[in-house]
This record gives structure tokens, C-alpha cells and sequence, in this order.
């Protein structure tokens, strides 16, 4: 492979491999080559890797294991339409005992003087069509009146991912996206003195979301509606859940208090702001 493994990509490869060709997925190895000798994959990022590599994977596989029929045919003496590959071989359907194993396959490809070329697959693609992901989300948060703190009780990620192809690692971007958008909510910012000097220059002064600021629930549900365009209907995962949390928590934040946050990260000096001038407001 040429791409880089960014987010655990390379698992998701070795399912697609397995699936097309036939094999557990514990028996594919992902290798990640130098950009002088690899297959060129784009810059690992957007969302993309997988729905616009894992097509070429797939084709790679099938070309291998049309390659593999084709020899064991040849060594079976059988049409390859009557073959399967199960258990770590090659056999004619209905006839359990007329089967070649894989290693042997190799072995014959990979021999001084062997009859049959070695097995290559190659994959290549070229996706020119987006599979735009599709998240909603839901926020149970509590504001303390007194300091404007706001602190997210809970998170419900609700995300149309097209296949899960390895859901426990959907689950994963899932829960990242949702806690990365509980920090644009609540606390991450730039800020610059009155020269434009940055004061958030280092991660002692850049506030980032870590565990403390993790929701007590955070949940995820998994939409599956299969594009027409990525791998097995897969769609771009990681960064979809980062965009509509800021926006779930101003709600519940409104909801709780009756005052709207329009501006972001919403730090309890702002709560708290709105919250006294809503009060000037009733009082007036």
C-alpha cells in the first residue's frame, strides 16, 4: 500500500482484501511502502482513505484470486467456475476431497523451473464521485449558574457511515469526533493580546478536550445506508461527528437556561455573561 495508516485503515484494507479474496482477515499482512517504490494513495486525511483506496484493494484481490482459480484448475484439472476457496485452500464444489491448498499454489509459483507464473494482483481506481457523510447528534448538558460552567452529561453520536466495515473502529472515530467537537464547543480557542501576540501558543495554554471533559455518556448509533461509490458502500467516518457538536450543546445550553451562545468556544466568562444579561433583561 502506498497510503499512510492514519486512524487504523489498514485494518479496515485487510478486511476488504479478505472479503474479496476469500481468507480469514488474520491472514493479511498490510504492508505500507516508501513513496519511491509504492503505489501512489493520495495524502492520508479527509475522510478519504478508505473510501477512495479500499476500491483498489478489492480489485487487487480479485485479480489475485482469479489468478490462484486459474492455477488451481490447471493442477485439479476442473473449470474454474466450479472452485472455491475455503479453509486455507483451494477445491471443486461438492468434492471436499479434490482440493489444492494455498501454500502449495505459492510454492508452485514460486519455484525454479515451476510451470505457472507467481500471482499478483494490482488494483488501481480513480473515485471522481463524493459519498457525503451525515451526522446528528444529541447533548444532555448542565450549567452551573452561579460560574457559567457547562459540562456535557451526555453525547449521543447518531452517524450514516454507508458500511461499517469494522465497526469497533467506527465507534472509535465516532466517540473522537464527538469529544474533538465538545472542545471547539466548550474549549478550544486562539486568543491574541491587544498587539496580536497569540496567548494559546503552547498546549499549556491551548485547551484541548481530555478524558475529565469526556461526557458521562457517550453514545454512538451506526446508520447504514450504502453509497453507490464507495467499498462495499462504505463512506468517509472521522470527521463528520466533529461538526455538529458545538452546535447540539448550544442547544441544550438554551434549553437549560433560555439563553443562546452564538459564539464560539462557549467558556463560562460567556455563559455567565449572557447569563447576567438576561438577567438585566427580566429585571429591567
Amino acid at each position: 500500500m502506498g497510503s499512510v495508516d492514519l486512524t487504523g485503515t489498514t485494518t479496515a484494507f485487510a478486511l476488504l482484501a479478505a472479503e474479496a479474496f476469500g481468507i480469514p482477515p488474520e491472514r493479511v499482512r498490510i504492508v505500507t511502502g516508501d513513496t519511491a517504490t509504492s503505489p501512489y494513495a493520495g495524502a492520508t486525511g479527509g475522510s478519504k482513505i478508505t473510501y477512495t483506496v479500499g476500491a483498489a484493494v478489492i480489485q487487487a484481490a480479485q485479480e489475485a484470486r482469479e489468478q490462484v482459480l486459474a492455477i488451481a484448475a490447471e493442477e485439479l484439472e476442473a473449470d474454474p467456475q466450479d472452485l472455491e476457496i475455503a479453509d486455507g485452500a483451494v477445491r471443486v464444489r461438492g468434492a471436499t476431497d479434490r482440493a489444492i491448498s494455498l501454500g502449495s499454489i505459492a510454492a508452485k509459483t514460486m519455484a525454479f523451473g515451476g510451470r505457472h507464473a507467481p500471482v499478483f494482483g494490482h488494483g488501481r481506481h480513480a473515485e471522481t464521485t463524493n459519498a457525503p457523510g451525515f451526522c446528528a447528534q444529541l447533548a444532555e448538558v448542565s450549567v452551573d449558574e452561579g460560574t457559567g460552567h457547562v459540562r456535557v452529561e451526555r453525547l449521543v453520536v447518531v452517524q450514516d457511515v454507508g458500511r461499517a466495515i469494522n465497526p469497533l473502529l467506527v465507534e472509535g472515530q465516532m466517540m473522537g469526533g464527538g469529544l474533538q467537537g465538545i472542545g471547539w464547543a466548550l474549549h478550544e480557542a486562539i486568543i491574541y493580546d491587544e498587539t496580536g501576540q497569540p496567548l494559546t501558543a503552547s498546549w499549556s495554554d491551548y485547551t484541548v478536550p481530555h478524558f475529565s471533559h469526556a461526557p458521562t455518556r457517550l453514545e454512538t448509533v451506526i446508520v447504514e445506508v450504502p453509497s453507490d461509490h464507495g467499498p462495499v458502500g462504505a463512506r468517509g467516518v472521522g470527521e463528520p461527528p466533529v461538526i455538529a457538536t458545538a452546535a447540539a450543546v448550544a442547544n441544550a445550553v438554551a434549553d437549560a437556561t433560555g439563553v443562546r451562545l452564538t459564539e464560539l468556544p462557549m467558556t463560562p466568562p460567556r455563559v455567565l455573561a449572557a447569563l447576567r444579561a438576561q438577567r438585566r433583561r427580566v429585571n429591567a
